[in-house]
């Protein structure tokens, strides 16, 4: 794995660099809110499965590893973040179980080969230009991953490429190139689900009654038409697997 500073292009330093420091409390609250959906579905991912430590990669301002944390769901959480204000935003929680938090090139993850038993990547791989050497990386320290994505290729495409520019967005998933993507990089894919948001992060962005008439369509649409809904709608998908 290359450590070429040039691998993350100026702009996306540039942007990454500060990205957690003073946000306002209304995108603290989003990302605290998807944190809690993502929780959730990592623990119904691994089942009865309990890895005795976790790497979080691309970890952010460590929202969802403070999920992990008040649940109990790993007994040892590591962090790897390419922001220097994610960084000191991870270690200021004084979470119980985090044992490490290292800033990171945003490719060569500082850690043997299959040091963790599980390594999550959370609305990560949309930010990241080079998908398949960030994935490697991924299969190469752990020995199962879970992988989340918006599926932001839809019908209104454009509409996603443009209001996905300022937060770094670069990448568009429908559920299909999301695990096909993971199949070339050598995952072997256990199980993955396509899920809406939740009440309250619709109602976070839209307000108490449209984003309830949001949750609603999207959460119907998705019961009633499961292979149709996802090319209507954005939703979120997570992939379970096998770094083999």
């Amino acid at each position: 794995m290359s450590e070429d500073p040039k691998m993350l292009a100026p702009q996306y330093r540039d942007l990454y660099s500060g990205y957690y420091a003073g946000a306002p409390t209304a995108m603290q609250r989003k990302r605290e809110i998807s944190a809690a959906l993502s929780a959730s579905c990592i623990a119904r991912a691994i089942g009865d499965r309990k890895p005795l430590n976790l790497l979080d990669v691309g970890a952010g301002d460590g929202n969802v590893l403070a999920q992990l944390d008040a649940r109990r769901l790993v007994p040892e959480l590591y962090a790897v973040e390419i922001s220097a204000s994610g960084i000191e935003a991870i270690r200021a929680r004084g979470l119980h179980l985090l044992r490490e938090a290292q800033l990171f090139d945003g490719y060569k993850i500082p850690f043997p080969d299959k040091h963790f038993e599980l390594a999550i990547a959370v609305h990560v791989l949309e930010h990241v230009e080079h998908e398949r050497l960030f994935l490697r990386e991924i299969r190469r320290v752990s020995r199962f991953a879970y992988i989340e994505v918006p599926l932001e290729h839809v019908l209104r495409i454009q509409r996603s490429i443009d209001s996905g520019k300022k937060f770094g967005h670069i990448n568009f998933y429908t559920r299909e190139t999301l695990n096909s993507l993971l199949d070339s990089s050598g995952f072997k894919v256990l199980g993955s689900e396509v899920v809406p948001s939740s009440l309250a992060y619709e109602q976070q962005l839209s307000g108490k009654v449209g984003g309830f008439l949001k949750n609603k369509v999207r959460t119907a649409a998705l019961a009633a038409a499961p292979t149709i809904a996802p090319r209507l709608f954005v939703y979120n998908a997570y992939a379970y697997c096998d770094c083999q």
